[in-house]
């Protein structure tokens, strides 16, 4: 599971990479503090931001991949 972030007129940022094989990699600027996910099946996973401000204001997506 890959999720994303798209704030106004801006482009995608990946903001983390989960697997049920390891642990979550979070990208340069975000971190489990702020972006926390849960997966605890292979077909579910939840990402939850915490203490949330304007500066979170952005559209996020979530994409899945079987690779």
């Amino acid at each position: 599971m890959f999720w994303y972030q798209q704030p106004p007129r801006n482009g995608l940022k990946l903001i983390v990479s989960s697997s049920t094989w390891s642990q979550n990699s979070y990208e340069d600027g975000y971190s489990e503090a702020k972006f926390e996910v849960n997966r605890e099946r292979s077909d579910y996973a939840l990402m939850t931001i915490k203490n949330v401000t304007s500066k979170d204001g952005a559209t996020y997506f979530c994409a899945a991949s079987d690779r």
